[in-house]
């Protein structure tokens, strides 16, 4: 059955892990990469439950591209939305707006919609300005795990991957509720 929830997804350090990535030269095209721990198994059981999954994520398609397909998660996602692709990077709206669009939502549709990430300048800040809830992933040391202007602040905080199962259900049963309540 169809969730109501739509979770938009980064992908550095928040389903692959930046420290394994392999390139045959500096800030070229990352061929190989290991997910951090949970990461596949939460995306590919939040697929299985019928959400609708979005990468939004700042970076190179192709590396996108080899790297889920290595991990086996190509194909869980809805759609591709990159910044190589719009040119710009999150925190810009135009990718937010990009992902509302491919997916024919609204800004009705923004209660519904949850941003993932590691970033807190361009995942929350993003997420924040946009008008739709942020989770912040600290899973790394690698960014700023504390928001140092309220904009960076996120709706919500997790440490690793298969702390989004819960929060995703109970956001799911929240907007259920909602319908029941109407």
């Amino acid at each position: 059955m169809k969730k109501k929830l739509i979770i938009f997804t980064d992908i550095g350090d928040t389903i692959i892990d930046e420290g394994t990535e392999v390139r045959k030269k500096p800030f070229g095209v990352v061929y190989q990469a290991d997910c951090i721990p949970g990461a596949k198994e939460t995306l590919l059981s939040l697929y299985e439950q019928g959400y609708t999954l979005v990468l939004l994520a700042d970076g190179l398609e192709q590396s996108f591209r080899n790297t889920m397909r290595e991990n086996g998660l190509d194909h869980v996602f809805s759609e591709w939305v990159i910044s190589e692709q719009l040119g710009v990077e999150k925190p810009n709206a135009l990718m937010f707006e990009t992902a509302m669009q491919r997916l024919g939502l609204t800004n009705e549709d923004k209660p519904r919609v949850l941003m993932v990430g590691n970033n807190l300048k361009r995942d929350m800040v993003g997420a924040n300005r946009f008008g739709i809830r942020s989770v912040h992933m600290d899973w790394s040391d690698r960014y700023p795990s504390r928001a140092s202007v309220p904009e960076e602040k996120p709706t919500y905080s997790v440490h690793e991957p298969l702390e989004l199962l819960p929060l995703v259900e109970r956001l799911e049963r929240q907007l259920e509720n909602e319908k029941i309540d109407a």
